[in-house]
């Protein structure tokens, strides 16, 4: 287990870019990928919910995940996410992204009905077991989105039947539970958190990183922050983390995934900003408007 890569720090669910004929983009993905791996990011993790995965084709999905694994070319790791409506989908795509090589898997919850424990605990032992006992696998649970959650006793039974599930992405703002998280396998059970506010929160009592969306539009301040942290310097990681929540607030006033796109395509890194229907996309007025409202922001903000 030692020689796993893992997901640390800050790591980017990057969006699925469309053509304007609704087909994945390869061209524009390969573009985010250099890019984000150019600004310094820790980590991709394509086909997650800012991926609009639910949206997508398994065929889809496997390929969003084999350009992402290709084109980073061992450069940062790559964890995809999984996670599927039923164990078979997410068994599928799980083998699927061992053979591309892809460097470990997230695995949100199931959704739409909702799972006992048991339940949950079940599917988790069959994922893990689908794929070799060395590769790295993350829950993940996001209940605002997928109806079930995992709680702390649940996921401390996952771990003690999947050894290669080593760690959680937890979204939702629960400091106390992502605490407890944090005491499973003695302390040893990597926490990563979803809520972009709770970053320096988060590594301040342990945990191992953000996984963000917002990351993905504004990574300099968040690998400021990430660096800040790194040099134990934590006056001013509360600092960046302020700051940031200000451009993090402007971002998730309305559609968050619709605003990546249209600053990634105002950026020029992605080719349009087309999302799958039924989810919308900002008009060009909308996108011009958050634009000038971030770039405002950034420029008020005090230097840090």
């Amino acid at each position: 287990m030692s020689k796993m890569r893992k997901m640390h720090d800050v790591v980017i669910p990057i969006v699925t870019p469309l053509t304007d004929d609704d087909r994945i983009d390869t061209l524009s993905l390969q573009r985010l990928t250099d890019y984000l791996i150019e600004q310094n990011v820790d980590c991709l993790y394509p086909c997650g919910t800012t991926g609009e995965m639910v949206y997508l084709s398994m065929d889809e999905r496997m390929l969003t995940v084999e350009t992402v694994v290709k084109h980073a070319a061992g450069r940062v790791p790559v964890f995809a996410q999984v996670g599927a409506a039923n164990t078979h989908d997410t068994i599928l795509l799980a083998r699927h992204a061992v053979s591309c090589g892809a460097d470990g898997i997230g695995v949100v919850t199931p959704w739409y009905f909702q799972l006992s424990a048991t339940a949950l605990v079940k599917f988790y032992e069959e994922v893990s077991r689908a794929v070799p006992a060395d590769f790295p696998v993350y829950l993940y649970s996001i209940p605002q989105n997928a109806v079930n959650d995992l709680d702390v006793s649940t996921v401390e039974r996952i771990a003690a039947n999947c050894p290669n599930v080593i760690g959680i992405k937890y979204s939702a703002p629960n400091m106390t539970k992502l605490q407890a998280f944090m005491t499973i396998r003695n302390g040893s059970f990597d926490v990563l958190v979803g809520p972009d506010h709770l970053y320096e929160a988060v590594m301040a009592v342990g945990g191992q990183g953000v996984i963000s969306g917002n990351a993905m539009v504004i990574p300099n301040h968040y690998c400021a922050i990430r660096d800040a942290i790194r040099q134990n310097d934590w006056s001013k990681a509360t600092a960046l983390q302020r700051r940031t929540n200000t451009l993090n607030a402007i971002l998730c006033r309305q559609n968050n995934i619709g605003c990546y796109k249209a600053v990634l395509q105002k950026l020029g890194i992605i080719s349009t900003n087309r999302m799958r229907h039924p989810m919308e996309e900002l008009s060009d007025e909308d996108a011009n408007a958050l634009m000038q409202e971030l770039h405002a922001a950034q420029y008020q903000l005090v230097a840090i």
